[in-house]
Order: structure tokens, then C-alpha cells, then sequence
């Protein structure tokens, strides 16, 4: 289909920078006219949470593959800078298009801004129509027997299993069919989402962002770990995990295209594609979360834990996210973080945990670093991680369940490879552990009393 003498359609990219898999160019594609790919930058539009530095310096890689991508099938990417509605109405009409597509976000800020954009072009007379391309179940339709959200992940695990998943989506097409007029573009360079120093040098020495770097990373982790993932998933001296985390979040792939995938290697490994599976299940959950309880981005689920009193101290915080707490599993994890924007799972655990039981410093402290300094910086997946660890949220581990730092790391780095690897002098800790663990289990009882 060529699309020619058809009014285009304007398709609007956020956090599904892919070609493959996407059902909004899908649907584009199935009208036969013209698409214009748009990438609209308004980090004004995020509410509390716009793009931290590691996240902007991923989406300035990533928007260059995407349009690398689009230019190979005689496309390419109409970059632009304003409020959301405004700008596509504007493009709108310099190009000549009567329609808008685009895929959902469940973010708060980004729901209702969503909501509005939809209505603006509509009140237009521009046709506006959005798809889900980066769960495998909407938020809304997922509800317990009594018609609740849920609050607890097994019994929501197991409602979701007995769903469908989407079907399988489509190839990227060979050529899209491109515009009679191309509206006017920005260079991505003009949106300056790289800093100026460059600080994240480390990170290109770790990922490739962009949809090709994605089936990479799918593509070793089917190979190389799915296997051993059950018992290696918790080793950071081990690469046994899919490291597909900033891909899925900037959406350079699917969840249904990852499930599918490893159902398909599943033979000869059930339990171990049966446990990679349930970690989406979390993923899965934390949107379910965010979208109902869209409060918990900044505030605890467990109401009592706005009484917990939290310390503020500058000095523990610098040490804790310089990686110079004196534990060298926690220091590792936050040098590890600065270095590739990225932690392993468990020392995202461990080291959170440090710092709202060691010292004491609230989640939202926390949540706020790793929103800057991580590359797969996600609000619905930072909410749920926080949240569990200081035991305030769905789910949540309690508070009193304190990890100690050198028991996990003689348990999850036994021959100290990981620490090594990032940690090589000694120093003193900053707190002593049972005294820590005592102040912690005292601040607790105090919210219990109130």
C-alpha cells in the first residue's frame, strides 16, 4: 500500500520505540495511508517524575536507533518540542494529517495528560486512538472477585495466568509508506538529553540501547541463562539475568514478545522459564499498583508508615550514594550504579534496604536517586521496589526483616567476585550493624504505638 491521495496519520512514539510489536503502527499501517513518526518532548508533562539524567541519556540513544530504524524503510523521525497537544495539532496541520495513534502509558501524570491530549485533538475533528503496547493486561480489567484492585501479588499472579495474552504482534514492516509533505523537524541533538559532561562514558561500554540491542540481550539471556536462572537470578557475580529492564521500559521491546519467546525455549527448562515469567508477573504487577493507587508515587500504601520517622542526614546519604558506607556489598551495588546506570536485582535489594533500615533515610530519598542515576528508571517498578523494601507498601516485606549485608553477600557473592569487581579498599562502616538494627526495630515500634 502506498497511501497515496489518503490523509496521513500522524504516530506518536513515547516509551515504544520499536517497529516490531507495535500495535499503533500496526493500525496506522492497516488504514493504508501515509505515517508520520513523532517524538514529542514535554518533560514538563510528567508531573513529579520527568526523565532523570541516566533515563534521558538512554532516550537520546534510543531515539537515534529508532530513527536509523525508519530511515532504512524510507522513513523517519518528526522530532518536535512543546505541550503534547498543541505541538500535534500543530503538526497536524502543517502535514495534512486527520488522525493521531499512539500506545498507552499508565503513569499518573501521563494518564491524565493522555486523557486531555485525546480529547483536544478530538474536539479538533482529528481522529485520536491509543493501543497497549507495553503490558500484557490493562491495569483496569484486572480486579478481585469483590471488583477490587489487588493489593497482594499471588492472587493477582494467578487471575492474570487464566487471561489471555495478546496475540502475537507483527514484524516491523519492510517500508512505510512516507508522507507527500514532511512537517518541519528538530535534530534530536536540539533536545539536549545528554549532559554535557559525559558522565554516562561507562554506560556505553554496557548496553546498546535501541529495539536491535533489545533482541540482543533477549537473544544471549535464551541462550546463555534461562537455564540457570532459577538458581542464579540472585548472583550478581554471575550474569544470570536478562538485563532486559531499560529495553522494556523505553519499549524497544514487548512483554508479550518476551513471553512468548521464552515460552517458546521453555523445553527442557519449564521451571526455569515458569520463574523468568513470574518476574514480568511483578512487572505486571507494579503497574497494576501505580494505576490504582497513583498516590504511592510519593506516598506509603500502609497509611501508619506517614508517621515513621524518618532521619535526614546529608552526610550518610552522600557516603550511600557515592558507594562508601563501609559495606562492600552496598558500596559495590551504588558504584556499580554509577558506573552502567544499572544494579543487580538482589544489591538493588540489599542496598535499599541499607539505607531506610541502617540510616534510617526515607524510600522517597531513594526512589529519587535511583529515579536519576538508573537507566531502566521506571516509576511504577521504582514505586513497587521501594515501597517493598521499607515495608510500607503492597505485598511488602516487612520492615523488621533486616538484611545484613555481609550474610548477603557471603550467601549471593561467595567468592567476593562482584565486590572485586567494583570495591577494592577497605573502610570502616559508617553505622555498626546491631546497633542499626535496633534503632531500626525502635523507630518501627514507634508507629505501632501512635
Amino acid at each position: 500500500m502506498t497511501g497515496e491521495g489518503r490523509p496521513p496519520v500522524l504516530l506518536w512514539f513515547r516509551q515504544d520505540l520499536r517497529l516490531s510489536g507495535n500495535p499503533a503502527l500496526a493500525a496506522a499501517l492497516d488504514r493504508g495511508s501515509p505515517v508520520i513518526p513523532v517524538f514529542v518532548w514535554a518533560p514538563g508533562e510528567e508531573g513529579a517524575w520527568p526523565p532523570g539524567a541516566a533515563s534521558r541519556w538512554w532516550l537520546a540513544q534510543s531515539l537515534a536507533s529508532l530513527d536509523a530504524d525508519l530511515r532504512k524503510r524510507g522513513s523517519r523521525l518528526i522530532v518536535a518540542r512543546g505541550p503534547s497537544a498543541e505541538t500535534l495539532m500543530g503538526l497536524a496541520a502543517e502535514s495534512g494529517a486527520t488522525a493521531v495513534f499512539w500506545n498507552r502509558r499508565y503513569e499518573p501524570a501521563a494518564v491524565e495528560r493522555d486523557k486531555k491530549v485525546k480529547a483536544a485533538l478530538r474536539g479538533q475533528g482529528l481522529e485520536a486512538e491509543s493501543f497497549n503496547a507495553s503490558l500484557l493486561f490493562e491495569p483496569r480489567t484486572v480486579r478481585n472477585r469483590s471488583g477490587e484492585p489487588f493489593r497482594v501479588f499471588t492472587p493477582f499472579w494467578r487471575t492474570c495466568l487464566v487471561s489471555p495474552i495478546p496475540p502475537p504482534w507483527k514484524d516491523a514492516p519492510p517500508r512505510l509508506p512516507p508522507a507527500c509533505d514532511w512537517p518541519s523537524s528538530l535534530n534530536i541533538a536540539d533536545l539536549q538529553l545528554e549532559p554535557s559532561i559525559d558522565w554516562a562514558a561507562g554506560f556505553r561500554e554496557v548496553w546498546q540501547p535501541g529495539e536491535a540491542g533489545a533482541r540482543q540481550e533477549l537473544d544471549r539471556f535464551l541462550a546463555e541463562a534461562l537455564a540457570g536462572y532459577p538458581a542464579n537470578r540472585d548472583r550478581p557475580d554471575i550474569a544470570g539475568t536478562s538485563r532486559l529492564s531499560p529495553h522494556l521500559h523505553f519499549g524497544e521491546i514487548g512483554p508479550a514478545e518476551v513471553w512468548r519467546a521464552i515460552q517458546g525455549a521453555a523445553r527442557g527448562h519449564a521451571a526455569a522459564a515458569e520463574a523468568y515469567l513470574r518476574q514480568l508477573g511483578w512487572r505486571e504487577f507494579a503497574y497494576h499498583l501505580l494505576y490504582h493507587f497513583p498516590e504511592t508515587a510519593q506516598a506509603p500504601l500502609r497509611p501508619e508508615f506517614a508517621r515513621f520517622p524518618w532521619k535526614r542526614n546529608p552526610e550518610l546519604f552522600k557516603a550511600w550514594t557515592r558507594g562508601r558506607t563501609g559495606y562492600p556489598l552496598v558500596d559495590a551495588g551504588m558504584r556499580q550504579l554509577w558506573r552502567t546506570g544499572w544494579m543487580h536485582n538482589r544489591v538493588r535489594m540489599v542496598a535499599a534496604s541499607f539505607l531506610v533500615k541502617h540510616l534510617l533515610i526515607s524510600w522517597r530519598e531513594g526512589a529519587a536517586w535511583f529515579w536519576d542515576t538508573l537507566v531502566d528508571a521506571d516509576q511504577a517498578n521504582n514505586t513497587l521496589g521501594w515501597q517493598w523494601v521499607a515495608g510500607c507498601g503492597a505485598d511488602a516485606a516487612p520492615y523488621f526483616r533486616i538484611f545484613n549485608p555481609a550474610t548477603q553477600a557471603a550467601k549471593f557473592d561467595p567468592q567476593g567476585v562482584y565486590v572485586h569487581r567494583w570495591v577494592r579498599e577497605a573502610a570502616p562502616p559508617i553505622v555498626d550493624h546491631d546497633e542499626a538494627r535496633h534503632r531500626a526495630l525502635a523507630a518501627l515500634a514507634t508507629i505501632a504505638k501512635s
